[in-house]
């Protein structure tokens, strides 16, 4: 009872009218004739062929939709229509079970004219469809609702049980119903008839064992994830773009399970995966939606806002192992640790104090960590403060980790 379709892409030139069958044409002329300013249409349907509609959502009764105009925030469209009575259903199934062709019609995303006349106003005529739009533009309608309409019109084409649905019944309520409806005709029709004697089966052939034909091969998976459909705003309802990047990171996860049989981030802990969520969300700043975004996740995991930026930080410069040195000290074996402190005096560096995996500079600002890949990972700190944020780029080299941490005489 609820359906919602993505944005429309934008129409290409030389592409014939919005409406390709006899029902979309016949929503487009209710809107048509329905128009008091032909200039509304006009700038509507240009607003329709340049992408300005959003997803849109359709309901008993209501087309909603987001469309953008002449201004930053997109204004918020919807279009009523009057829903069928039970009455005016009843006439229309025993219309649609009356000839099987009907039936199959709809099936094939096809309306037939002897259904649309079936005595029961399934079409909207001049005046049926009601606008309404959140600019202050009066007109009947304005160009934002008549974009949203013509957009419409390209959905009834594709599938006519948009226009069942708008009316009030859901595709899978109309063929259920029509299948009942189609059976008790039958049934009535058997009961009616002289039965005719059935063929008989041996026994030893209906149980004779057989061989069953080899499962097809399965389809070849997609070449890369699919992206989500646009989730328009409402009031109270959840962060679109919070929503989108969830679908985005799902789908993702999904096509690698399906590519390799595994989840790339299955064996993840509650906290690493919200790092990592948190580490997906674009951009280096911490705006408005990237501030929700941490204190929920923070929140989640019984962290604070400040210890998932710096675990944001970890990720970002070395993925899980990056991650792992900001938050589990370790004891490395003799070798690659110990071979360090030369290596920093060779390049005119103090004596780093050890402790565990970690090198700190005598003046407490620069620290190195040895992580178990063998990396080395730079960290900096106001001087006397305990307050390291990971910073540069894993190297093998320690000296290399540090490059363009500091100007040369602070270190």
């Amino acid at each position: 009872m609820r359906r919602t379709f993505p944005a429309l892409p934008v129409r290409t030139a030389g592409e014939s009218g919005f409406a390709e069958t006899w029902w979309g044409e016949a929503w487009l002329d209710a809107l048509e004739e329905g128009a008091l300013d032909a200039a509304r249409l006009a700038r509507g349907r240009g607003y329709a062929e340049q992408g300005h509609v959003d997803a849109i959502t359709v309901t008993p009764g209501l087309v909603l939709a987001y469309v953008r105009g002449s201004r930053p925030r997109p204004y918020r469209v919807q279009v009523r229509v009057r829903t069928l009575d039970d009455a005016d259903w009843d006439r229309f199934l025993d219309a649609a079970a009356e000839r099987p062709g009907h039936i199959a019609a709809l099936l094939d995303k096809e309306m037939p004219h002897s259904l649309a006349d079936c005595g029961v106003p399934l079409l909207p005529g001049p005046g049926d469809l009601s606008p309404h739009c959140s600019c202050p533009d009066r007109g009947h309608p304005c160009k934002h609702a008549a974009a949203l309409c013509y957009q419409t019109a390209r959905l009834l084409d594709a599938d006519p049980f948009v226009l069942l649905l708008l009316r009030g019944r859901g595709e899978r309520e109309l063929l259920d119903a029509l299948s009942r409806l189609s059976a008790a005709r039958s049934a009535r029709a058997a009961r009616e008839r002289v039965p005719e004697p059935l063929p008989g089966v041996r026994a030893s052939d209906a149980l004779a064992p057989r061989r069953l034909p080899p499962l097809p091969a399965p389809l070849p998976p997609p070449s890369h994830p699919e992206q989500p459909p646009v989730y328009p705003a409402a009031p109270g309802g959840p962060d679109p773009f919070a929503l989108d990047q969830l679908a985005t990171d799902a789908a993702a996860r999904a096509h690698a399970l399906l590519t390799t049989g595994r989840d790339p981030v299955g064996d993840l802990t509650l906290w690493q995966d919200a790092v990592r969520l948190a580490a997906a969300r674009p951009g280096s700043g911490l705006t408005a939606a990237t501030r929700a975004l941490y204190s929920s996740l923070a929140s989640v995991t019984g962290r604070s806002p400040a210890d998932l930026a710096r675990a944001v930080a970890a990720w970002r410069q070395g993925g899980l192992e990056g991650l792992a040195v900001l938050e589990e000290p370790w004891d490395p074996p003799a070798g690659r640790f110990d071979r360090a402190r030369p290596l920093l005096l060779a390049a005119d560096l103090p004596v780093f104090r050890p402790s565990h995996n970690r090198l700190t500079h005598p003046h407490g600002h620069l620290q190195l960590r040895l992580g178990r890949d063998g990396l080395w990972y730079a960290y900096e700190s106001e001087p006397g403060r305990d307050d390291w944020w990971p910073r540069g780029t894993p190297d093998l080299d320690p000296v290399g980790a540090l490059t363009g941490l500091a100007a040369p005489g602070d270190l």
